[in-house]
């Protein structure tokens, strides 16, 4: 592992434009579930809960059985040190923009600036009714669904299922993705469309693919030029090491 680290260092150092794609398995070690896979969210509560339909219905339902839970667990979540290695490569003025699957808010909370969250995030909460938005930590639970001040419902400012990603966030990853020449993917899967398509496209553009990941994907070996097999906070830490020794 280590001669992929310094490979990525040299690679990553090397770029004009470094870009990330993060997916679940790196705030995992934040102690936050995957949705999908083994002790995965869905394992416990039925999928259809994060249908918008569902929601629409019956939102004291949907925040009693799953969007409480999520709170509860993104409360008290902290950034780990695949959050803060990325954080460190921007710092660096050598990370761009990070592209994430994820929910949670802990690339801004490590330091990240420009982050296009694919699915939106549990940790912000917006109002149905004045569009006021808020940290999901400011907003008491004693009543449920919580209200803001003008009396509307707070729903998270997620992309529940049923509805679109918004078109902006589909038009600036596809833009990173082709503009990067060096595009880390960090804890996904790479099944979930469509940000699984955002490495082809910077691929089919000439970048480099360095995965991050505990095992293989879809990607391996065909769109990444090479994979570092292991947790994200480590691997990060190692590449980190590197950089400030040169």
């Amino acid at each position: 592992m280590d001669a992929l680290i310094e490979r990525a260092a040299k690679d990553i150092t090397s770029a004009k434009y470094v870009a990330a794609l993060t997916g679940a398995g790196i705030s995992v070690e934040s102690g936050i579930p995957p949705f999908r896979g083994k002790g995965g969210v869905w394992e416990k509560i039925d999928p259809s809960y994060a249908e918008i339909n569902r929601f629409m219905r019956d939102p004291a339902d949907v925040w009693r059985v799953l969007i409480k839970e999520m709170k509860d667990l993104i409360d008290r979540a902290k950034p780990n040190n695949g959050h803060k290695g990325l954080a460190k490569l921007e710092e660096m003025g050598i990370l761009k923009t990070v592209i994430t699957q994820n929910v949670d808010g802990l690339h801004q909370m490590a330091g990240n600036t420009d982050v296009i969250e694919f699915h939106g995030s549990f940790a912000r909460l917006q109002c149905m009714m004045c569009d006021k938005t808020c940290h999901s930590r400011e907003v008491d639970l004693s009543e449920i669904p919580p209200r803001c001040e003008c009396g509307g419902i707070y729903r998270p400012d997620i992309i529940f299922f049923g509805e679109i990603i918004p078109p902006e966030t589909l038009r600036r990853s596809g833009d990173i993705a082709s503009q990067c020449d060096v595009m880390l993917v960090v804890g996904t899967s790479a099944i979930v469309q469509p940000a699984a398509t955002m490495p082809i496209i910077a691929k089919q553009s000439g970048a480099k693919v360095i995965e991050i990941n505990p095992e293989r994907t879809p990607l391996t070996g065909s769109i990444s030029d090479y994979l570092i097999m292991g947790k994200a906070g480590e691997v990060m830490n190692g590449i980190i090491s590197v950089i400030s020794d040169r």
